[in-house]
């Protein structure tokens, strides 16, 4: 089996760490990853408890296909639950870690508890200690990952950690691996901050073994890998350009939520898009951008590596190591960028530096960002609050909010609670564009109507990666739907959410399934695990996930009341654009997506389904 079957229990009341058997019978009912550590979290901790206090518990978890030679097989996963919105919280990364991690000989390591002072995690195969982090505490991830290299005299050593915003409380805060990869949304950092952990290092040696038919997997997943070359956009698009390559396509079609979703085109979208970063600086000459970079077993390679103009005001007396580090990706570049109004390429740049460094997620920063800049422009905040004029477009407001979150100095504390707190805060709840807590990604959903109906229902707030509908009605993958229509999106939203589940607990990258579907992973998953994983199997497993996913969210108090949009998107029609005159029509989709999920019209899963999935 593809599975190491071991799990390493972290307990920091007591300091210690206990293996135990991975639960085989949960295995083939979740896979690995996203489902079968959910399964863990949802049977071990009350949906109720406070997510930043000691009975909430942080789950790393791998796939079984992690760490084995098909192509994307380095992802893994941090789960709990949510800070930031209340709900079950799982966010995916990619880089090495991962895969270092099942080298080890780990399925999962469940965090429990809270340590009496700063530790951090050292794994190495299957010795694994906690040890003290006191010298390390208060400082950011980077300067964390170059203390535990020097500390173990280990080149190959695989880090993640978490930084001063997350120490601060930011409640964004991201796990960082491998200096700029990211267990991003959510506020899972927030959590591993919270129970003193600041980071966990792992070293393996032992390879991934026990492959069910070594033979018919390595024809699987070499198939499988002509097809992502031979696509146009896993074998072109992302390589060149990245995620960005959607920066100036989504701003054409008029859904490129613009100056906190007031607008849906950026007028200065072309300069901080995938193009733009190829292009010389007038200033020295080169590009924006260095290189691309691929995860473990990646053959897509869609990382951005990329440096700061040295002339630039924001880098000016930095050190040296600000030359490049992980470029801008589409969604940070949105919420940098058009949803701030800013159209400086170099401070975007440096923003998500500082983002990667001291570990926050650039979406939930960035829409905040904006709301604030609203709230500004309306007079609702002023100097007195913010330190600084805020108003939209200035790169020296972006760039002062990064570093005030960065380290919860002024009005970074504010802005570190995220739009929904800070808005309500002052009095205006309707300008955070948010769901269940979670600020929405870089796609307006009166241009692209699907996307509405994702974030409405997303188990963990707001976000794109649990049913990426722009696919299909976009760029016309596996089929091209009407962006600007409601008819057939609840069917697409319910496909994309059960297979995008079944590949989050596979080890792969979502990435894939621009060129993928499941009967391309479904082969790999077959001959590398014990049982038959069909494609029916897998869409099933995958509205398990879901359902469970959804239970947990009933029992914390998360109700289908929340399944909704911002006020903003649902009665302010889109002024220019292929939308214009359009509001997301959510009423129109949300019933119906409903009857199709089997639960009832207040959203709640119904007896029968939940017999039906097994999960009565």
């Amino acid at each position: 089996m593809a599975w190491t079957g071991k799990t390493l229990r972290v307990n920091l009341n007591a300091g210690t760490c206990t293996p135990e058997d991975t639960n085989r019978e949960w295995m083939q009912q979740y896979l690995g990853q996203r489902g079968l550590a959910t399964k863990y979290l949802v049977e071990e901790v009350d949906p109720r408890t406070d997510a930043l206090g000691p009975d909430n518990k942080l789950i790393f978890a791998t796939g079984p296909l992690t760490g084995t030679m098909a192509s994307t097989g380095g992802r893994y996963s941090v789960i709990t639950k949510s800070p930031l919105t209340g709900c079950v919280a799982c966010s995916n990364s990619g880089g090495f870690i991962g895969q270092e991690l099942k080298n080890a000989g780990w399925d999962l390591v469940i965090v429990e508890g809270r340590a009496d002072s700063p530790v951090y995690l050292y794994i190495e195969d299957d010795h694994a200690e906690l040890l003290p982090a006191d010298e390390i505490w208060g400082t950011s991830v980077w300067h964390t990952d170059e203390w535990l290299h020097k500390r173990h005299q280990d080149p190959l050593l695989r880090i993640a950690a978490v930084g001063r915003s997350a120490e601060q409380g930011c409640l964004y805060a991201a796990v960082i691996n491998d200096l700029h990869r990211a267990a991003g949304r959510s506020g899972v950092g927030t959590v591993m901050a919270s129970k003193n952990l600041k980071a966990m290092a792992v070293r393996g040696t032992r390879g991934v073994g026990n492959i069910k038919d070594p033979k018919r997997f390595m024809q699987a997943v070499n198939a499988a890998k002509q097809v992502l070359a031979d696509n146009a956009v896993t074998g072109q698009g992302l390589p060149t350009y990245g995620t960005q390559v959607l920066m100036n396509v989504i701003n054409e079609i008029g859904a490129l939520p613009t100056r906190n979703a007031r607008e849906v085109q950026f007028e200065g979208a072309n300069e901080i898009s995938g193009e733009a970063m190829h292009e010389p600086r007038p200033s020295d000459g080169k590009p924006n951008l260095v290189t691309n970079a691929g995860c473990f077993a990646c053959t897509i390679a869609c990382g951005r590596i990329s440096t700061v103009d040295k002339g630039h005001f924001s880098v000016k007396n930095k050190p040296e190591y600000w030359g490049a580090s992980g470029g801008l990706e589409y969604e940070a570049a949105w919420a940098l960028g058009a949803d701030t109004g800013v159209d400086d390429l170099d401070a975007l740049t440096y923003a998500n530096f500082l983002c990667n460094e001291d570990g926050f997620d650039p979406i939930s920063f960035g829409a905040t960002v904006g709301a604030a800049m609203e709230l500004y422009g309306r007079g609702v905040l002023t100097t007195e609050q913010t330190g600084i004029p805020f108003d939209f477009g200035s790169a020296e407001a972006l760039i002062k909010a990064a570093e005030w979150v960065a380290t919860g100095e002024g009005f970074g504390k504010e802005l570190g609670l995220g739009s929904k707190r800070l808005c309500e805060k002052y009095g205006h709840p309707e300008l955070s564009m948010t769901v269940k807590g979670q600020e929405f990604p870089a796609y307006d959903p009166r241009g692209i109507q699907g996307m509405g109906l994702t974030y409405a229902t997303s188990n963990r707030g707001a976000c794109h990666l649990r049913s990426y509908t722009v696919a299909s009605e976009v760029l016309g993958i596996p089929e091209k739907t009407d962006p600007l229509t409601a008819e057939g999106k609840p069917a697409l939203v319910k496909a994309f959410q059960d297979a995008t589940a079944a590949v989050d607990s596979s080890g792969l990258c979502v990435f894939t399934t621009f060129a993928w579907t499941l009967e391309d992973i479904a082969p790999q998953i077959d001959a590398a695990c014990e049982g038959d994983w069909t494609v029916d199997r897998l869409l099933e497993m995958g509205e398990r996930i879901w359902n469970m996913e959804r239970q947990f969210n009933l029992a914390a108090g998360v109700s289908g009341k929340e399944d909704t949009l911002p006020k903003r998107l649902l009665e302010e029609a889109a002024a220019t654009g292929p939308a214009k005159g359009l509001v997301n029509k959510l009423d129109e989709m949300l019933p119906e997506y409903y009857q199709l999920r089997g639960w009832t019209p207040d959203g709640e899963p119904t007896p029968e389904t939940l017999q039906r999935l097994g999960l009565g």
